[in-house]
């Protein structure tokens, strides 16, 4: 009855309480930094060229986020084909035990 009680928690738990940042770097972090930064400026000053800036910044921060994340998902998908990487593909519900009949 306990497996069970295991189980159906982990199944009905969110989604997002396993969710991580795999795509993650520095790049995309000194982006942030950045655009908080200017954020930050066009909070105090409230001028149309630190939102100009701001704006700037957040679309670059996007754009280099956006980059990043295709190319892990791309690192990734040619990873599925060597099997030492085969494993990798659902590594949370095989930690959880989730998927041990399978």
């Amino acid at each position: 009855m306990t497996e069970t009680a295991q189980i159906t928690r982990a199944l009905s738990k969110d989604p997002c309480s396993h969710k991580e940042t795999w795509w993650w770097n520095e790049e995309i972090a000194e982006a942030a930094r950045e655009k908080k930064k200017k954020y930050g400026n066009w909070k105090k000053d409230k001028l149309t060229e630190a939102w100009k800036e701001y704006k700037k910044i957040r679309q670059n921060a996007k754009r280099v986020t956006s980059l990043a994340k295709g190319k892990k998902q791309k690192e990734c998908a040619s990873n599925l084909s060597d099997p030492k990487h085969q494993n990798e593909i659902f590594p949370i519900p095989k930690q959880q035990g989730l998927l041990a009949n399978c």
